[in-house]
């Protein structure tokens, strides 16, 4: 079976065009976290910083989900033109960062700016998937979050391929990744046909459904607790693997297995979702995920081949739910409000994951890692609560 199987009246080339937009356009998200020890070494920093400058772009990542909702932008002009501009901008940033790292808060600002303008890469680039799949965005959305996690894994290993670089080579190899994202979306994806839809604009009024309806609740508040381990995950990866691992490319190529692994629960769990549903595919993964977080105190004094699979099952499924909350999300959100009710979610969501994430940055300096780790468990044992009533439907 082709993966990339789309309707007759659709371009092959179109899916996976998109992913790979997707792929090259996310690459900026964890560009400072490849190269931190480099800027702790060279500028000074404490180890709170990563924490700053991580949740900084979530930040930013919000305000431009909100920004890009309530000015209908998406929906004003086409996506595709959005999602290039926003594509450059945000390769732009990425080059002044470089410019202005000597000072922590010029290189916070353009990481805010740089997370502002991937909030019109990753959506927009679900939009632009559900014009030419309006009947199959299900299976197009995991190979789309794994593009995601693929893209932000990329740092890890452009660090591990140029070892010997300055730091600022590896944020020019990302500029000009992201750049060609721009590229790809308009040499390769055509302008979808038009179809009606809904009014654009966030329907701030939907945001009573994530309380009043049971079913988008409890979608909601499992996406809720996923979101609390997801991103914190990611940004300890770096440190738990340093605890085992000799640091420099050894380190930077174990962080991009272990995040890249991401779209292989992504591309399964929506395999998955056909025979099983996405509300027990989601379970399934959150509950995996929330084991790994608890058995940290044993694995990462276990053998090291047994700490590497552990981090390789813990990276497949912290993210590999995250399509099916979406999902989720979209088939028991009010028709007609859709598209706010998910911004109103994702933008809690990456809230919810800046406060984790500065927390438990903060927490590393005072506590061990075996000790600290399984309370990222809160999230996924809280989503499993939430996600009940559909559980049991």
């Amino acid at each position: 079976m082709n993966p990339f199987a789309a309707p007759p009246s659709v371009p092959r080339r179109v899916l996976p065009a998109i992913v790979l937009a997707q792929l090259l356009g996310t690459s900026p998200w964890f560009a400072v976290n490849a190269v931190m020890p480099d800027l702790q070494q060279q500028f000074g920093w404490s180890a709170a910083a990563l924490g700053t400058l991580s949740s900084g772009i979530q930040v930013g990542f919000i305000i431009g989900t909100l920004v890009f909702a309530v000015l209908s932008l998406a929906d004003r002009w086409p996506a595709r033109r959005v999602f290039v501009g926003c594509a450059l901008a945000a390769a732009l940033c990425t080059l002044a960062a470089v410019a202005a790292a000597a000072s922590f808060e010029a290189l916070l600002g353009w990481r805010v700016l740089t997370g502002f303008f991937l909030a019109g890469i990753y959506p927009v680039g679900m939009k632009i998937a559900s014009q030419w799949f309006p009947q199959g965005l299900g299976a197009a959305l995991g190979w789309l979050v794994g593009a995601l996690v693929v893209g932000s894994a990329a740092p890890h290993a452009m660090r591990a391929m140029g070892a010997t670089w300055p730091w600022e080579w590896v944020f020019l190899c990302v500029a000009v990744v992201t750049a060609s994202a721009a590229l790809v979306m308009t040499v390769l994806v055509p302008a979808p046909r038009a179809a009606p839809g809904s009014p654009g604009g966030l329907r701030l009024r939907a945001l009573a459904s994530i309380w009043n309806d049971r079913k988008v609740r409890a979608s909601a508040f499992g996406y809720f607790g996923h979101m609390w381990e997801l991103y914190t995950l990611w940004v300890l990866l770096p440190l738990i693997l340093a605890t085992r691992l000799v640091e420099g490319p050894q380190v930077s190529w174990w962080a991009f297995a272990v995040l890249g692994a991401g779209a292989i629960g992504c591309v399964f769990g929506g395999l998955a979702v056909r025979r099983h549903g996405s509300a027990h595919v989601a379970a399934w993964q959150l509950a995996t995920s929330g084991l790994c977080c608890l058995l940290a105190p044993w694995a990462m004094q276990a053998a090291l081949p047994i700490f590497l699979v552990w981090l390789l099952v813990w990276g497949m499924t912290v993210v590999g739910d995250s399509p099916q909350f979406s999902a989720l999300t979209a088939a028991n959100a009010p028709r007609e409000a859709v598209g706010s009710v998910l911004t109103l979610v994702n933008s809690i969501g990456f809230a919810i994951s800046a406060l984790s994430i500065e927390l438990f940055v903060r927490l590393t300096q005072a506590q061990p890692l075996p000790s600290l780790l399984p309370w990222l468990a809160i999230g996924p044992l809280l989503g499993l609560w939430a996600l009940r009533p559909l559980l049991r439907r």
